[in-house]
């Protein structure tokens, strides 16, 4: 949490005051980490929530078209067109997830199984 904050103090004038004000006191402290995993932790859910809401306004109103007219007829469905493609995009990622659960040093590196040797550094 330091390093991250104290990028902030980087600012003019300002810097120092936003960190302290982000830390609560004039150092990291319980109520710091405290504040900042609550922030890690609802921060998925306030974004969903948006995602959501953006999701619901654009069905509801399309999306904004520059020109001004009537594009209708621009639009496809969705079932045939995007739900076949959400659905090979399912398929390749279930094969792939069974693939590396079946077989999962098949895809690495076969450096990875050379014996590490503390006392030699690499070149």
């Amino acid at each position: 949490a330091t390093v991250i904050t104290n990028l902030v103090s980087a600012i003019p004038y300002i810097g120092n005051s936003i960190v302290q004000w982000l830390w609560g006191g004039f150092a990291v402290d319980n109520a710091t980490l405290t504040r900042f995993f609550m922030i890690h932790f609802l921060l998925p859910f306030i974004i969903s929530a948006l995602v959501m809401i953006h999701l619901l306004f654009l069905h509801q109103t399309g999306s904004n078209n520059p020109l001004g007219i009537n594009s209708n007829m621009d639009k496809i469905p969705f079932h045939p067109y995007f739900s076949l493609k959400d659905l090979m995009g399912f398929f390749l990622l279930t094969s792939l997830t069974l693939l590396t659960l079946s077989n999962p040093y098949l895809l690495g590196d076969p450096d990875n199984f050379i014996p590490a040797n503390p006392l030699v550094t690499p070149i």
